[in-house]
C-alpha cells in the first residue's frame, strides 16, 4: 500500500488540489534517475494520480523515453504511428484546436490499457490548451452506496469506433481521428469498476470510449454511462493544468480520466507523449477485461 509519508521522504510535493495532482519539484527527469526517486515519484502518481514537473525544457525524445522506461515497458498506441527516430513517441501538434476534448480513459478499448503516459508540453498557446484529469477512483467512493452497489459487479464494451464529432471540434479532427486513431477497430469488455493493482483502491472504468453497458439497452446505457460520468467529473474530483513550456505530466490511467480543452484554434499547441504497457483490468468480482474483436477496417 502507497502512503503520502513514503512519497514525501523523497520528494518536494506540493497538491494541486485536494484529492488529484501535484506537482513536484527538484526533479530532473532522465533515464538516470535512482531507483529510490523512481520509487517516490511511482507513489506520488498513484495517490495524486497525476504528477506534474515544471522546467523540464532539456528533455528531449530519448530522455522522455529513458524515464518512461524506468517506470515500465513502452507501448506504441495501436493505431497512431510513432514519431520517426523514435521508439514510441506520440507527436500531438495542432494549430487548429484539434484536441481530444472529451473524457476518456486511453486505450480503454484494448484488453490491457496503458497503466501510465508521459506528456511533454513543446510549445503552448499564450492561453487555453488546458488539459483536465478526473480521479476515479475518489469518483467511485464519493458514490451514493447504493449506486455503488450497483456498478460493482457490471461490466462495459469499449470501442474505438464511435462519433468523433463528440470528441473533435472540427470536420478536420473528426476525419483525422477516422483515418488513424479508428483505421483499425477494436472492441473489448471489461469491469466497471476496476482494483488498482498497486493501491487496492476501487475506480471507474468509463469515459468516452465506453459503447454500452452489458446486458442494456442503448437507452439505459447512455442514461447510467451520463450519470456515472457526471459524479465522475464533479469538481472536486477534476485538477485542470494550465500548460507552460517544459511541463511534463505523469497521469495514472488505471484511475483517471482527461480531456484536453478546445480552446485554442489559431496557435500551436505541440506536446509529446510516451505511454507505459498496462495490465488487464479485474473487478471486485474477479472478472477480467477481454478482447472481443479487432483488426476490422473502419
Amino acid at each position: 500500500m502507497v502512503t503520502l509519508q513514503e512519497t514525501a521522504q523523497q520528494l518536494d510535493i506540493a497538491p494541486v488540489t485536494g484529492a488529484t495532482g501535484a506537482v513536484i519539484s527538484g526533479v530532473k527527469l532522465s533515464g538516470d534517475l535512482d531507483a529510490a526517486t523512481v520509487a517516490a515519484i511511482r507513489a506520488a502518481l498513484v495517490k495524486w494520480k497525476v504528477v506534474f514537473f515544471r522546467d523540464q525544457h532539456a528533455m528531449s525524445d530519448k530522455d522522455q523515453e529513458d524515464f518512461a522506461a524506468l517506470l515500465g515497458e513502452l507501448v506504441e498506441h495501436p493505431t497512431a504511428p510513432v514519431l520517426p527516430g523514435t521508439r514510441a513517441v506520440l507527436d500531438l501538434r495542432t494549430e487548429t484546436g484539434d484536441v481530444a476534448s472529451s473524457w476518456h480513459t486511453d486505450v480503454t478499448f484494448m484488453p490491457a490499457p496503458p497503466d501510465a503516459s508521459i506528456l511533454r508540453a513543446i510549445e503552448v498557446p499564450p492561453a487555453g490548451g488546458d488539459t483536465c484529469w478526473a480521479n476515479t477512483a475518489a469518483a467511485y467512493q464519493r458514490l451514493p452506496e447504493t449506486l455503488r452497489q450497483t456498478v460493482e459487479g457490471m461490466r462495459a464494451v469499449h470501442s474505438n469506433l464511435h462519433d468523433a464529432s463528440e470528441m473533435f471540434p472540427t470536420r478536420e479532427g473528426q476525419a483525422a481521428y477516422r483515418k488513424v486513431f479508428a483505421s483499425t477497430v477494436y472492441e473489448s469488455e471489461h469491469p466497471v469498476v476496476r482494483v488498482h493493482p498497486e493501491s487496492g483502491e476501487r475506480a471507474l472504468l468509463l469515459g468516452h470510449f465506453l459503447t454500452g453497458f452489458t446486458g442494456l439497452s442503448q437507452s439505459d446505457s447512455h442514461q447510467l454511462h451520463a450519470l456515472l460520468q457526471g459524479h465522475v467529473t464533479k469538481p472536486e474530483n477534476v485538477v485542470r493544468w494550465r500548460w507552460r513550456k517544459g511541463d511534463v505530466a505523469i497521469w495514472d490511467n488505471r484511475a483517471t480520466q482527461h480531456r484536453a480543452v478546445a480552446d485554442c484554434a489559431g496557435v500551436v499547441r505541440h506536446l509529446r507523449r510516451v505511454t507505459v504497457q498496462g495490465s488487464v483490468p479485474v473487478g471486485p468480482d474477479g472478472f477480467e477485461g477481454r478482447l472481443l474483436g479487432g483488426g476490422t477496417g473502419a
